[in-house]
């Protein structure tokens, strides 16, 4: 309670002093510990302690007064270089309030019962605004946009966007609350369940090989066999590349292990950087099996397709509609019961396709916008759900656009294929120390800490980006459109493909990080000489999963924005992404492969019959892993949707339907013209009407501009229609 006292002192350099010594509390009093268990607990038993009392919002209070500081955005934008040393009151404030939101947000068994009602009461304050004000989450969107549009380029972007992203995953929740929602909204609607947990699904997948490139293949041809001491693979070897791409098969961690350095020997041609990759892949799968079931568990692995078809309504329409027209003659419209005169296998067709048809809750909303724009006056006014993600949206609607530019302008910087300009933002000030590094270790030091700080930015924003468009699209589907609109008008789809277009082995296999001095490894243990040797060796670790997190969560983002969008998704073929794409199935695990071939499929009709013909093992592994939409001619291009398309219109209508929910539901001042009106003459007069203060004074001079002056013009009235 001292040292919260302390922050409302005016005397600055004191209140930095009482901020980091509550800093060095909720990093676990480091210096009393002996090991890094201990740091740990104490830093979320120190967490817990200071939102009891009360310190979150008194830092609350301190951000709030240094984003307002303008003589810090004054001198931070007259330097030529800006550094660590702008913006150290803001890093530690947002520092100590991270601390405090993932310490609280992450959940454990052993928690009190006091912990929890802590948990769920800072949850509710930081989802819903007190008297009136905006959600945090909002105000750390603001600090984006301020830095951004350069008025205040000290902001540490790094920190504010890791902030950001932690607490919508408090406050909207992760994607298994999220699959728990859906699962529950489901069930109010009274739709059937979810055919399966795709989460899980997708855990049990096995990466398959990457399809090999034409100048490897030449190059595999002209280099010489070595000879095999134990029998010769040479003859089997096509027979091997097909077949690792089943996906229960391919390097099964269960067979002996003379069956998998076999595996390995034939696989060699792929490098040994993708085998590394699944044995990381696999660790990280198979470490909650026991070990005693692990042949069981190998028994009851699936042998068909993963995933359960689906079949929406428009495509038993079109079915029916191509089927009508070819033994009939004429159409029906949208009646998909009237089966007279059609053959019996087209009756059983139809059945197979009912019998798989899936219901979307995003169709069920549509439907209801659509009910609510023809009938505003039968229907009533809509009830509308609190939740977080509605408050959230409603506090972000008038300034999304520029909300979703800023973080794209901030990931552009970011990204590892972005060159340096002139004109581009500076995302390093809380990196750059005041004086340039002198010996060779200290620019190695420095050139890893900003790669590191490079890709936490991608991590963040990816991350953050695709919360909001799950959660939103949950919510009501066009809240999703309207912020999936605003990225593509952004340029957000060219976006991902530039940064896709790297050798992204290397940026998976990066070694931006420095162990020895990981939080908080560095303050209890002896810290080792560093070298430029061991700077160079990096760390153990084969694989920087942070990067890997970033990359899954770009291509969902992408797989979001094109989903069922013609005109999206011929921005892929235009901006070239098959080679990009395809350049990523080199990296073998399962769900990034996954969301790459769902990319290659929704494209693979507009990319000719030349492109499949030499991508075979590609479309093999779109049939294997991706969903089937039965209907669906993907890979052979008949499809009516890939016939010449109005793009323009499409987007148009979009749009359209769009500004009318938005109307509709946030522009209170829309309804006035649905009130009834008052049409007798001595209750309009007699209604009291609110004059301001001083309009006695100027009633005659109104009067007579406003009355006596203005002829009124009687034969008008004979000409109204």
């Amino acid at each position: 309670m001292h040292l919260l006292d302390g922050l409302e002192v005016v005397n600055r350099d004191k209140r930095l002093r009482v901020a980091r010594a509550i800093l060095y509390l909720a990093q676990g009093v480091f210096g009393d510990c002996d090991n890094e268990g201990d740091v740990l607990h104490w830093s979320r038993h120190n967490s817990f302690l200071l939102y009891q009392l009360g310190t979150f919002s008194a830092f609350l209070e301190l951000l709030n007064m240094e984003i307002e500081n303008s003589q810090a955005c004054s001198s931070a934008l007259r330097k030529p270089a800006i550094s660590l040393a702008d913006s150290t009151e803001l890093r530690v404030l947002l520092s100590v309030m991270y601390l405090m939101v993932e310490n609280i947000r992450v959940e454990q068994e052993t928690d009190p019962p006091e912990w929890k009602t802590c948990r769920e009461t800072f949850r509710m304050e930081l989802s819903f605004p007190v008297h009136a004000e905006e959600p945090f989450a909002l105000l750390l969107f603001t600090m984006v946009t301020k830095f951004c549009s350069g008025h205040a380029p000290h902001f540490p972007m790094k920190k504010v966007l890791l902030l950001l992203w932690k607490v919508l995953l408090f406050t909207l929740g992760g994607f298994e609350a999220l699959l728990a929602m859906k699962v529950r909204r489901r069930e109010e609607l009274g739709l059937p369940p979810l055919p399966e947990d795709s989460i899980q699904v997708v855990r049990g997948m096995r990466a398959a090989s990457p399809p090999t490139c034409a100048i490897e293949l030449v190059e595999q041809q002209q280099q010489p066999q070595p000879q095999q001491p134990k029998r010769s693979h040479r003859s089997r070897r096509p027979l091997m590349k097909q077949d690792s791409l089943d996906i229960y098969n391919e390097r099964d961690p269960f067979k002996s292990d003379e069956g998998g350095v076999d595996e390995e020997e034939n696989d060699d041609v792929d490098g040994g950087m993708e085998g590394e990759l699944e044995l990381v892949e696999r660790d990280a799968l198979i470490p909650a099996l026991p070990a005693q079931r692990l042949p069981i568990e190998r028994v009851s692995f699936p042998k068909g397709l993963p995933w359960a078809p689906k079949v929406r309504q428009k495509d038993i329409e079109h079915f029916l509609e191509a089927s009508r027209n070819k033994f009939i003659g004429f159409t029906l419209g949208q009646d998909t019961e009237t089966l007279i005169g059609l053959p019996r296998p087209i009756h059983e067709s139809v059945k197979t396709l009912k019998q798989h048809k899936y219901v979307s809750i995003s169709d069920v909303q549509i439907k209801n916008e659509e009910e609510l724009e023809k009938c505003p006056m039968s229907l009533g006014e809509e009830e509308v759900q609190e939740t977080p993600c509605e408050v959230l949206y409603r506090a972000m609607l008038y300034n999304l656009p520029q909300y979703m530019i800023a973080l794209l302008k901030i990931l552009l910087a970011a990204a590892p294929t972005s060159k340096a300009k002139t004109d581009s933002i500076n995302i390093l000030a809380d990196v750059l120390p005041e004086e340039m590094p002198i010996t060779v270790l200290q620019s190695m030091k420095l050139g890893i800490d900003v790669n590191r700080h490079k890709e936490i930015i991608v991590k963040s924003i990816s991350a953050l980006l695709l919360l909001l468009l799950k959660h939103f699209k949950l919510n009501h589907i066009y809240q999703f459109e309207y912020v999936s609109q605003h990225l593509v008008f952004a340029n957000c789809i060219p976006l991902i493909l530039k940064f896709f277009n790297q050798n992204i082995m290397s940026y998976i296999a990066a070694k931006n990080s420095i162990s020895v001095l990981d939080y908080p490894h560095c303050t209890v243990c002896d810290l080792p000489e560093l070298t430029a040797e061991s700077l160079e060796a990096g760390d153990n670790n084969q694989f920087c999963w942070r990067n890997l997190f970033s990359c899954i969560n770009l291509l969902r983002i992408l797989n979001k924005l094109t989903k069922w969008k013609h005109s999206r998704t011929m921005m892929l073929v235009v901006f070239k992404s098959a080679p990009i794409l395809k350049r990523a199935l080199k990296v073998k695990q399962a769900m990034m492969q996954l969301y790459v071939l769902k990319l290659l499929k929704i494209q693979t009709k507009y990319l000719g019959r030349q492109w499949r013909k030499s991508n075979m093992k590609t479309m093999s592994a779109i049939y294997q892993k991706v969903r089937h939409r039965m209907n669906d001619d993907w890979a052979y291009g008949n499809d009516i949707d890939a016939r010449p398309w109005d793009f323009q219109a499409e987007e148009c209508t979009l749009r359209a339907n769009i500004e009318a929910f938005n109307s509709r539901r946030y522009d209170k001042a829309q309804d006035s013209e649905f009130a009834p009106v008052d049409n007798c003459l001595q209750s309009v007069l007699g209604q009291r009407l609110e004059l301001p203060e001083d309009f006695h004074y100027s009633y005659e001079l109104w009067l007579e501009r406003e009355v006596f002056s203005q002829p009124i013009r009687w034969e008008e009235l004979l000409h109204c229609q």
